[in-house]
């Protein structure tokens, strides 16, 4: 499946990452070194983020936007999508 292709090719080895509920134990047996972190909506391990789905990827998208262009510029991107968190995204100053 393509939502595993890195962790399959060892990217996420050794990692803490996530993946959709549906997927969980599967991608726990492509690589049992990978840290899955159920209930986690993205994880950020410095180069490599994962997230859980298609609303907790907006999520992780704006986490990077923070990290890179400042916590503003999320909000600002937030606001342009029209997109509300379910809680507050770490890293972007909501």
């Amino acid at each position: 499946m393509h939502r595993f292709t890195g962790a399959g090719r060892g990217r996420a080895a050794g990692r803490p990452a996530t993946t959709h509920r549906d997927y969980l134990d599967r991608l726990a047996k492509i690589d049992p070194s990978i840290e899955v972190r159920r209930g986690e909506r993205f994880v950020d391990d410095g180069t490599v983020v994962t997230s859980a789905g298609v609303s907790a990827g907006i999520d992780m998208a704006l986490h990077l936007v923070a990290r890179y262009d400042g916590a503003e510029s999320a909000e600002f991107t937030r606001a342009g999508i029209q997109y509300e968190a379910p809680e507050p995204v770490p890293g972007s100053g909501a």
